[in-house]
């Protein structure tokens, strides 16, 4: 009867290698996990913001949605019941944003249509940069 087995050096060779290969990659893993944390928070609050454009639509009420950068939340409110509809919290996405270019706050009107055309930035913690805008007609766009 033959036997094949592998000796102590061969597996202790292996086994370097793929700690070699795992050290290497390591920071690629780490710069992409940034990229796709600074993308996925970018598309919730375009989800958001097309939410609140479809409330302003279905309730035929004006929506307001702010955005308080100390908190780190978006609220969406309706105008005229003064009511707050929802609250999104970003805080723990591992991302920041920047005060949208029209204003800390973006109101929809009932015919869909967005007060002022506004870009939204958003910077993750390495400095991963995503746009989002809303265009005048209501359009929620991700750049």
């Amino acid at each position: 009867m033959k036997q094949d087995g592998k000796t102590l050096m061969e597996l202790m060779v292996v086994v370097a290698i793929i700690g070699i290969v795992a050290a290497m990659s390591g920071p690629n893993f780490l710069a992409l996990n940034s990229r796709m944390q600074a993308r996925c928070a970018t598309e919730e609050i375009a989800s958001e913001l097309r939410l609140a454009r479809q409330l302003a639509i279905t309730y035929r009420d004006r929506v307001r949605v702010v955005f308080d950068i100390e908190q780190q939340v978006l609220e969406a409110q309706f105008v005229n019941g003064a009511t707050t509809h929802h609250v999104y919290r970003y805080g723990d996405k591992g991302i920041v944003i920047e005060e949208p270019s029209a204003g800390p706050e973006i109101l929809f009107h009932p015919s869909g249509r967005s007060a002022t055309a506004t870009t939204v930035q958003l910077r993750s913690k390495d400095g991963q940069i995503q746009k989002l805008t809303v265009g005048i007609t209501g359009r929620v766009s991700i750049l």
